[in-house]
């Protein structure tokens, strides 16, 4: 009977162990906000997952962000950098691509990373000269993110 307990409970426990290890090592997306910022109150974010086989999610950072990368975190999305230069260079937004696609360590391809834009509402996108840890957006601003091989958002800046 101990024996069968204890046996139990090693399988638990490791069980456990391989749970938390997982959620450790790559963070559940959070849910972003469903809509843009109304006018004057914080700083659009859209991020188009269209080539990893999802859609656009447009979400809202209230406020005025320090950087891209706050607007991008703040306004509900997930973000993992690479190991080699942690979150200067954004690997995978909301768990994509996956682990098992991009390992994370170095740069990725230039046929597959996250490119970074700005815009103003309804303008055209511009590509980001700097990194989103650099990058001071206004409010009022849109900011995109595209994974691909560098091409802009697919929709008009909201």
């Amino acid at each position: 009977m101990r024996s069968t307990l204890r046996r139990a409970l090693s399988t638990t426990l490791a069980a456990l162990g391989v749970t938390a290890a997982l959620v450790l090592a790559e963070p559940a997306p959070l849910a972003a906000h469903a809509a843009a910022c109304a006018p004057s109150t914080g700083v659009t974010v859209v991020v188009d997952f269209g080539s990893l086989g999802g859609g656009v999610v447009t979400s809202c950072f209230a406020g005025d962000p320090a950087t891209g990368l706050a607007a991008l975190t703040g306004s509900g999305f997930t973000v993992t950098g690479t190991q080699r230069w942690g979150l200067a260079l954004v690997c995978r937004i909301n768990g994509k691509p996956t682990a098992a696609t991009e390992p994370c360590v170095n740069t990725p391809p230039a046929s597959a990373y996250w490119s970074y834009w700005h815009a103003t509402p309804g303008g055209a996108w511009t590509y980001s000269s700097l990194g989103a840890s650099s990058y001071n957006p206004a409010i009022g601003t849109v900011e995109g993110w595209r994974f691909g091989s560098g091409q802009q958002p697919s929709i008009t800046a909201p």
